[in-house]
């Protein structure tokens, strides 16, 4: 509990001082967590795993509980307060320190990563809401580079934000919000395979699965 309560508080103190790139006031509840980590949990042998925004790692601990000895997993965070979270919690939690030697926290913007060979997974926890259309498209460019012929992207957003947004922006806002969707909306339209609803969390929300093709 008291690990419980000590995520949460340092989750919304970061949402306050860094709203645009943290994009959510409490970590993602263990029902998000299970739908963004169905596809890894049932890969059949040896694969190569990214986290993208693993903010206090609430996603994370699913993950380590399915990765396998012959797997590679590799967490990019760009926030140095959610990167000293995760580095603790792989010298000092249990579950995590299982998998330790076979994982890396890099703090970096994903767009700076630099990487060895391709992820057959990538799960990410970006707040494509709060960013600039050009930077996401930037960013799922980037993606679709990181993974394998076959790989699969596993990103979450809130129901229903992008048209509560827009309700309450002004024009210039409705603006980012509309060229935002068109972004989305064209990845999705060429690879999304999948779409999770999650109502069990602070607020609810759809987990979408995109593969790239071979």
């Amino acid at each position: 509990m008291k690990q419980f309560l000590g995520e949460h508080v340092e989750f919304f103190r970061q949402y306050r001082r860094r709203f645009q790139t943290t994009g959510a006031v409490a970590p993602s509840s263990r029902f998000l967590a299970r739908a963004l980590a169905r596809p890894f949990e049932h890969h059949p042998g040896k694969a190569r795993l990214l986290e993208v925004g693993p903010g206090t790692g609430a996603v994370t601990r699913r993950l380590v509980k399915l990765i396998k000895p012959e797997d590679r997993f590799d967490l990019v965070e760009l926030n140095e307060t959610f990167v000293g979270v995760l580095q603790r919690r792989f010298e000092d939690d249990p579950e995590f320190r299982r998998v330790a030697d076979r994982s890396a926290v890099h703090q970096c913007a994903i767009e700076d990563f630099r990487y060895d060979a391709p992820y057959e997974f990538i799960v990410c926890g970006l707040p494509f809401n709060n960013f600039p259309p050009d930077l996401v498209r930037r960013i799922f460019g980037v993606f679709f580079e990181l993974l394998a012929p076959g790989g699969v992207l596993s990103y979450f957003e809130y129901m229903y934000m992008r048209p509560l947004r827009k309700a309450v922006s002004n024009r210039a806002g409705r603006e980012r919000l509309g060229e935002l969707e068109g972004v989305l909306q064209e990845y999705l339209g060429k690879h999304r395979f999948r779409r999770d609803w999650v109502f069990v969390n602070v607020p609810p929300a759809w987990v979408q699965h995109l593969r790239r093709d071979g």
